[in-house]
Protein backbone atom coordinates (compact mmCIF):
# COMPACT_ATOMS: atom_id res chain seq x y z
CA UNK A 1 0.00 0.00 0.00
CA UNK A 2 2.73 2.23 0.73
CA UNK A 3 3.81 1.90 -2.72
CA UNK A 4 1.05 2.98 -4.22
CA UNK A 5 0.28 6.12 -2.08
CA UNK A 6 4.20 7.07 -2.81
CA UNK A 7 2.81 6.69 -6.67
CA UNK A 8 0.05 8.84 -6.15
CA UNK A 9 -2.72 6.73 -5.25
CA UNK A 10 -4.95 8.90 -2.39
CA UNK A 11 -8.84 7.24 -2.67
CA UNK A 12 -8.67 4.57 0.51
CA UNK A 13 -11.80 2.71 -1.10
CA UNK A 14 -9.10 1.99 -3.62
CA UNK A 15 -6.51 1.48 -1.33
CA UNK A 16 -8.68 -1.08 0.90
CA UNK A 17 -9.72 -2.93 -2.59
CA UNK A 18 -5.93 -3.88 -4.10
CA UNK A 19 -5.45 -4.65 -0.05
CA UNK A 20 -8.26 -7.20 -0.30
CA UNK A 21 -7.56 -8.65 -3.45
CA UNK A 22 -4.81 -11.43 -3.58
CA UNK A 23 -3.50 -10.65 -6.94
CA UNK A 24 -1.10 -13.88 -6.74
CA UNK A 25 -4.22 -15.72 -7.90
CA UNK A 26 -4.25 -13.74 -10.77
CA UNK A 27 -0.93 -14.58 -12.06
CA UNK A 28 0.38 -17.93 -13.39
CA UNK A 29 1.94 -19.93 -10.77
CA UNK A 30 5.07 -19.89 -11.95
CA UNK A 31 5.56 -15.91 -11.81
CA UNK A 32 3.80 -15.88 -8.50
CA UNK A 33 6.79 -14.87 -6.51
CA UNK A 34 6.46 -11.74 -8.44
CA UNK A 35 2.75 -11.01 -8.49
CA UNK A 36 3.25 -7.97 -5.82
CA UNK A 37 5.88 -6.00 -8.03
CA UNK A 38 5.26 -3.25 -9.40
CA UNK A 39 5.21 -4.52 -12.93
CA UNK A 40 2.91 -6.17 -15.80
CA UNK A 41 2.85 -9.81 -16.01
CA UNK A 42 2.50 -11.96 -18.55
CA UNK A 43 -0.93 -14.28 -18.01
CA UNK A 44 -0.70 -16.02 -21.24
CA UNK A 45 -2.09 -15.84 -24.96
CA UNK A 46 0.04 -12.83 -25.27
CA UNK A 47 -1.63 -10.77 -22.77
CA UNK A 48 -0.55 -9.24 -19.58
CA UNK A 49 -1.86 -8.12 -16.07
CA UNK A 50 -1.27 -4.32 -15.63
CA UNK A 51 1.00 -3.40 -12.76
CA UNK A 52 -1.18 -2.67 -9.47
CA UNK A 53 -0.14 1.20 -9.34
CA UNK A 54 -2.24 1.23 -13.16
CA UNK A 55 -5.24 -0.43 -11.49
CA UNK A 56 -5.02 1.70 -8.74
CA UNK A 57 -4.77 4.74 -11.03
CA UNK A 58 -7.52 3.90 -13.80
CA UNK A 59 -9.38 3.34 -10.82
CA UNK A 60 -9.11 6.15 -8.81
CA UNK A 61 -9.66 8.27 -11.82
CA UNK A 62 -13.38 6.41 -12.32
CA UNK A 63 -14.07 7.65 -8.84
CA UNK A 64 -16.44 5.14 -7.70
CA UNK A 65 -18.70 5.22 -4.95
CA UNK A 66 -20.42 2.00 -4.65
CA UNK A 67 -23.64 2.10 -6.13
CA UNK A 68 -22.84 1.98 -10.11
CA UNK A 69 -23.11 -0.33 -12.85
CA UNK A 70 -19.98 -0.87 -14.07
CA UNK A 71 -18.85 -2.15 -18.13
CA UNK A 72 -15.05 -3.65 -17.82
CA UNK A 73 -13.86 -4.18 -21.46
CA UNK A 74 -10.73 -6.63 -21.12
CA UNK A 75 -11.39 -9.17 -18.16
CA UNK A 76 -7.73 -11.02 -18.94
CA UNK A 77 -7.69 -13.22 -15.75
CA UNK A 78 -10.10 -10.91 -13.59
CA UNK A 79 -7.57 -9.05 -10.91
CA UNK A 80 -9.10 -5.61 -12.28
CA UNK A 81 -12.79 -7.14 -12.20
CA UNK A 82 -11.97 -8.26 -9.11
CA UNK A 83 -10.79 -4.68 -7.77
CA UNK A 84 -13.71 -3.18 -9.51
CA UNK A 85 -16.25 -5.51 -7.61
CA UNK A 86 -15.02 -4.05 -4.05
CA UNK A 87 -16.15 -0.37 -5.42
CA UNK A 88 -19.05 -0.94 -7.40
CA UNK A 89 -22.44 -2.61 -7.00
CA UNK A 90 -22.08 -4.44 -10.14
CA UNK A 91 -19.52 -5.41 -12.63
CA UNK A 92 -20.23 -6.63 -16.43
CA UNK A 93 -17.11 -7.92 -18.08
CA UNK A 94 -16.04 -8.99 -21.34
CA UNK A 95 -12.87 -11.23 -22.68
CA UNK A 96 -12.42 -12.18 -25.62
CA UNK A 97 -9.80 -14.55 -25.29
CA UNK A 98 -12.02 -17.97 -24.11
CA UNK A 99 -8.90 -19.53 -21.91
CA UNK A 100 -8.68 -16.39 -19.73
CA UNK A 101 -12.06 -15.90 -19.31
CA UNK A 102 -12.34 -19.72 -17.57
CA UNK A 103 -9.37 -18.45 -15.57
CA UNK A 104 -11.46 -15.08 -14.28
CA UNK A 105 -14.23 -17.35 -13.79
CA UNK A 106 -12.54 -19.79 -11.79
CA UNK A 107 -10.53 -17.32 -9.55
CA UNK A 108 -13.85 -15.07 -8.78
CA UNK A 109 -15.79 -18.13 -8.28
CA UNK A 110 -12.75 -19.36 -5.61
CA UNK A 111 -12.68 -15.64 -4.74
CA UNK A 112 -16.40 -15.57 -3.67
CA UNK A 113 -17.23 -12.91 -5.63
CA UNK A 114 -21.28 -12.45 -6.60
CA UNK A 115 -21.91 -9.08 -8.36
CA UNK A 116 -19.65 -9.87 -11.57
CA UNK A 117 -21.16 -10.87 -14.74
CA UNK A 118 -18.53 -12.44 -17.58
CA UNK A 119 -19.57 -12.36 -21.61
CA UNK A 120 -17.12 -14.10 -24.26
CA UNK A 121 -17.24 -11.38 -27.00
CA UNK A 122 -15.71 -8.35 -29.02
CA UNK A 123 -15.29 -5.29 -26.31
CA UNK A 124 -15.61 -2.90 -28.58
CA UNK A 125 -19.15 -3.50 -29.32
CA UNK A 126 -19.91 -3.79 -25.08
CA UNK A 127 -22.94 -5.10 -23.57
CA UNK A 128 -25.50 -3.55 -24.94
CA UNK A 129 -28.68 -5.78 -22.70
CA UNK A 130 -27.64 -4.16 -19.47
CA UNK A 131 -26.88 -0.62 -20.05
CA UNK A 132 -26.83 2.06 -19.67
CA UNK A 133 -23.33 1.95 -17.45
CA UNK A 134 -22.29 4.84 -14.92
CA UNK A 135 -18.77 3.74 -15.82
CA UNK A 136 -17.03 2.04 -18.43
CA UNK A 137 -13.34 0.93 -18.00
CA UNK A 138 -11.57 -0.37 -21.24
CA UNK A 139 -8.09 -2.21 -20.35
CA UNK A 140 -6.68 -2.79 -23.76
CA UNK A 141 -5.59 1.00 -26.04
CA UNK A 142 -8.40 1.57 -29.02
CA UNK A 143 -7.29 3.26 -32.27
CA UNK A 144 -10.25 5.51 -31.33
CA UNK A 145 -12.91 5.65 -28.76
CA UNK A 146 -15.84 2.81 -29.96
CA UNK A 147 -18.98 4.58 -30.66
CA UNK A 148 -20.86 1.40 -28.95
CA UNK A 149 -19.09 1.99 -25.72
CA UNK A 150 -19.88 5.93 -25.32
CA UNK A 151 -23.93 4.99 -26.84
CA UNK A 152 -23.76 2.52 -23.84
CA UNK A 153 -23.04 5.16 -21.16
CA UNK A 154 -25.34 6.60 -18.94
CA UNK A 155 -25.84 10.24 -18.80
CA UNK A 156 -23.11 11.88 -16.45
CA UNK A 157 -21.12 8.28 -16.83
CA UNK A 158 -17.44 8.09 -17.28
CA UNK A 159 -15.60 6.15 -20.29
CA UNK A 160 -11.73 5.57 -18.96
CA UNK A 161 -9.45 4.54 -22.34
CA UNK A 162 -6.20 4.34 -23.29
CA UNK A 163 -6.27 5.62 -27.20
CA UNK A 164 -4.06 5.63 -29.85
CA UNK A 165 -2.03 3.37 -32.31
CA UNK A 166 0.11 0.07 -31.13
CA UNK A 167 3.30 2.12 -32.17
CA UNK A 168 3.36 5.06 -30.43
CA UNK A 169 2.42 5.62 -27.25
CA UNK A 170 -1.36 6.11 -26.45
CA UNK A 171 -2.99 8.63 -24.73
CA UNK A 172 -5.47 7.49 -21.78
CA UNK A 173 -9.22 9.41 -22.13
CA UNK A 174 -11.53 9.66 -19.79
Amino acid sequence: MDELRTKGIRDLAVLRAVEMTPRHFFVPSGLRHRAYEDAPLPIGNGQTISQASIHAHYLELLELKGKERVLEVGTGTGYQTALLSRLAEQVFSIERIPALLKQAQEILQRLEIRNVSLLLGDGSIGWREYAPYDAILVSAGAPSVPQPLLDQLADGGRLLIPVGDRTEQQQLML
